[in-house]
């Protein structure tokens, strides 16, 4: 298998040292983990904070706090589900070590690791996993909880516990009948005897001998189990075979219940000759072309799935303002409504389903909210549906992108088990039931990070190159082996390479330049940790590199996008052709007045006796719909199409349906006798109740379609016999937000933002140690400038507190968060008084700015509804 072992992992910062060993000043290791971070360059700290951004949340006020936050069990569950195997296959050899740990001893526990184990010991450190220098290696306790072997949990390693593990609670004269089994002497008490069984299974010469001198095939048994798992089952009440029982009776194996036998891990190391692994996989799988196209060729591909994608959304959200599906009961899209949205807009189940998965996660459709609650779209398409193509497919894309539903997952039964302690987010655990668009069950939380991981994974191929899933699958499930189950790997891995390939990010499976900006190193950060910009931001006011790596996307694709064009060919058989796509009014009548028979390099579009009857019902006068079509044909007007426009308003609104429960009226009473008579009539129940009318307990919506499957064109008509148009009667929901996704953690946060935290933390921490040293000690390690600054601060707070508009503060403040400037705020006490303060604001999340606090000197966290106003604090003040 070829590696890259040589390529930088591009989610390391370049920044992160390789290898940091800080020593006190007595020239001993670190005593804490704390004494280590305080030791890091500020650069390290940063790293930190970016690979694990749930330390910020809130804000530690100092570097103890901050080592504490780093060794809680959800941190560190995180920490470790985010290493790649090496590291993580590091991180389980220094579970079962001892502690402290030499790098002599880990190297002879990882032989197969060679110069790559000092970056896996970088990546440990610099998550803060780790910590002490190369003779006193310590594993952070919890990590070694996680990943230390357990009963029924040998993990990856296939170690069980300890010959001291095993033989806890066994009495005294077991544990000499043990010694005399292995051929020891006997000891005076339990501690000696488990040394001297200790000594001998951790020599291999002697266990060796021992195995040899036991009768049968004794060594194949322990031999089996070394590699894990390491528990075997044994009859419980029958005799043992003669090798099991003596290896039973030397120690070499444990019984653990009285069916079940372990094999001690100090056995299984001596055993393996030392190795904590079967296979240690030091290198990254290297992801293998599948085919090479011409970039210009891939990015032509590109941008018309782009465009197609657009217009797919267009043609959905059409579908659904004229016939809105029904939500489940249970939530989320009907099978048969999605075959009839597949059929519709021309494309496989799969692929349907998808796109109503990113129309929604964008905010264009959503259920209404009525009694009889239907899908339809919002009035955000409104505004989507005015922008140019490019920013359409932008904000396509970078709803997908952050969205945690998996639609590939669709049609499938959910079985995910419910969390531990309760459901976590919008998931519930798996009932069994089908999952289906728009419903519950598909969030995800790994799978914006199992995406992106994906394309960045395709940048990295030559420019044209298209991988081989296979190879793509296996670097990903070595890069992130405890995000999730390897079938959810293999799920999201696919479906992000046809989803790509939907949106026109790739072309013929490689990636295209256009979508490359959207990989940048920082494109995935938002300032407030947040999908979008702020609610109570003001517009415009700080755009993060989310925002703008969006932007050059966007730019980089509008070239490419064919220019709509503002003509059809109307053929003699009733058809007409469009050469491109349309320019957005002609689009919109030529779907109301015609139906696409056809699409490809050019759409064809058939005119029906249906379509004019829905032009017509939508205010058109057969004037109008003559003279639109001769300004926009490239070809003359063909009689047929003529007629079909002339004939059919004719029959249009000659009977006319009104509301009663429902009546039908007609001035020509032959025609009315026609529809009383027809037998497909007879489910209306119509009654005859004057010459000219009939009335029906039927509704008048239903009675205006079914009489138009009878081949009839009925109009409606208002209370004075006014024919009612269709032209403003479109549907659209109530104002809806778009679907939050519901990650697994927050995201990465802004270098800048990054960078204001570590200073904080670092001035607390000075704070609380200038308190703890005393006056006299404080005076002897302050830094001036900082004494000077805050001095400063307090002699400018006595001036007038700032009042600003309310709206406009959260805006000041993030944008001093992403450039890491200073704002004097007003602040309202606890006494009602308010105090003028110069604060670094660091975070601005859930009502509240965390911030470090010039004026005391301190990390502080304000509530946003209590600040009178914030001036920001000019570059060269």
């Amino acid at each position: 298998m070829s590696t890259d072992s040589a390529r930088p992992d591009p989610r390391r910062s370049s920044a992160a040292p390789s290898r940091v060993a800080p020593t006190e000043g007595g020239g001993g290791g670190p005593r804490t983990l704390a004494d280590e971070l305080r030791a890091l360059p500020d650069s390290a700290l940063v790293e930190l904070l970016r690979l694990r951004p749930d330390l910020l949340s809130p804000l530690p006020g100092d570097l103890t706090r901050l080592a504490s936050r780093a060794g809680e069990r959800l941190s560190v569950l995180r920490a470790v589900d985010r290493l790649d195997t090496l590291a993580l296959r590091t991180a389980e050899a220094l579970a079962i070590a001892p502690q402290p740990c030499s790098r002599a001893e880990l190297a002879a526990l990882l032989p197969a690791a060679g110069p790559r184990l000092d970056d896996a010991l970088a990546a440990l450190r610099t998550r803060a996993l780790l910590w002490g220098g190369d003779d006193a290696l310590r594993l952070v306790r919890t990590a070694r909880e996680l990943l230390a072997p357990a009963p029924q949990r040998p993990g990856t390693t296939g170690l069980g516990p300890t010959l001291s593990e095993a033989t806890a609670g066994m009495s005294p004269r077991r544990m000499q009948e043990l010694l005399v089994g292995a051929g020891l002497p006997p000891t005076g008490d339990p501690v000696s005897a488990l040394t001297a069984l200790t000594a001998l299974f951790t020599d291999p010469e002697r266990l060796k001998a021992l195995l040899d001198r036991l009768p049968g095939d004794a060594r194949t048994v322990p031999e089996r189990l070394m590699w894990g798992p390491p528990y075997g089952t044994v009859p419980a009440q029958a005799p043992l075979p003669a090798a099991v029982r003596a290896l039973l009776e030397a120690g070499v194996l444990v019984r653990v219940s009285p069916g079940t036998v372990v094999l001690p891990r100090e056995v299984a190391l001596t055993l393996r000759g030392g190795r904590a692994h079967r296979a240690l996989l030091p290198d990254p799988p290297r992801v293998e072309l599948r085919a090479e196209h011409a970039p210009e060729r891939v990015n032509a591909m590109a941008a018309g799935q782009a465009y197609a994608a657009v217009t797919a959304v267009e043609e959905l959200a059409a579908l659904w303002e004229r016939e809105p599906p029904a939500v489940l009961r249970a939530g989320g899209l009907g099978v048969r409504d999605l075959k009839r949205t597949a059929v519709a807009l021309d494309v496989p189940e799969p692929e349907a389903a998808f796109r109503i998965e990113v129309a929604h996660a964008a905010g264009l459709i959503a259920a209404d909210g009525e009694p009889d609650e239907r899908f339809a779209p919002t009035p955000a398409y409104d505004e989507w549906s005015g922008l140019p193509p490019a920013e359409r497919w932008g904000r396509l894309v970078s709803a997908w992108l952050v969205g945690s539903r998996v639609a590939a997952l669709i049609g499938e039964r959910d079985t995910t088990p419910v969390p531990p302690g309760g459901a976590r987010g919008r998931r519930t655990g798996g009932d069994g039931r089908v999952l289906t668009p728009l419903g519950p069950g598909l969030d995800r939380g790994v799978a914006p990070e199992l995406r992106r991981r994906v394309l960045e994974l395709l940048a990295e191929l030559p420019v044209g190159g298209a991988p081989d899933p296979a190879s793509l699958r296996s670097r990903l499930r070595w890069e992130l082996p405890r995000r999730t189950t390897e079938e959810l790997h293999s799920t999201v891995c696919a479906a992000t390479l046809a989803e790509a390939e939907w949106l026109g990010l790739t072309g013929r499976g490689a990636l295209a330049d256009h979508a490359r900006p959207l990989l940048a190193p920082d494109a995935g950060m938002n300032t407030d940790s947040d999908v979008g910009p702020a609610p109570d931001a003001p517009p415009g006011d700080f755009r993060g590199p989310a925002e703008t790596a969006l932007d050059a996307a966007v730019d980089a694709l509008a070239p490419l996008l064919p220019e709509p064009v503002d003509h059809v060919l109307l053929q003699a058989d009733l058809t007409a052709v469009a050469p491109g796509p349309l320019r957005r009014d002609l689009a919109r009548f030529m779907a109301r007045t015609a139906d696409v028979e056809s699409t490809g390099g050019a759409t064809v579009y058939r005119f029906t006796a249906d379509g004019v009857r829905r032009a017509l019902d939508s205010g058109h006068t057969p004037r109008e719909l003559h003279t639109f079509l001769a300004e926009h044909s490239r070809t003359p007007v063909p009689q047929p199409l003529t007629y079909l426009i002339d004939d059919t308003a004719r029959r249009h609104g000659r009977l006319r349906v009104g509301a009663a429960g429902g009546y039908l009226r007609c001035e020509d009473e032959a025609l009315l006798d026609q529809v009383l008579a027809d037998r497909r009539s007879e489910s209306l129940r119509l009654l005859r109740i004057a010459p000219t009318v009939a009335v029906s307990h039927a509704a008048p919506d239903v009675l205006l379609e079914r009489l138009r499957e009878l081949g009839l064109a009925p109009a409606a008509e208002d209370a004075e016999g006014t024919v009612v148009t269709l032209a403003g009667d479109v549907r659209r929901t109530p104002p809806r937000t778009a679907p939050r996704p519901v990650p697994d953690g927050p995201p990465p946060a802004a270098p800048s933002l990054l960078g204001a935290a570590v200073g904080a933390i670092r001035a607390g921490d000075r704070a609380g140690s200038r308190e703890d040293a005393g006056a006299v000690g404080a005076a002897g390690s302050g830094r001036p400038a900082r004494r000077a600054r805050a001095a400063a601060a307090r002699e400018g707070a006595s001036g007038p507190a700032p009042r600003t508009p309310v709206a406009e503060i959260p805006g000041v403040l993030r944008s001093a968060a992403g450039t890491g400037g200073r704002v004097w705020v007003g602040c309202v006490g606890a006494d009602g008084a308010v105090e003028r303060r110069l604060i670094a604001p660091v975070r601005v999340e859930g009502g509240f700015v965390s911030c470090f606090d010039h004026t005391a000197d301190e990390v502080r966290t304000y509530p946003l509804h209590r600040l009178t106003g914030a001036e920001p604090l000019p570059e060269d003040a």
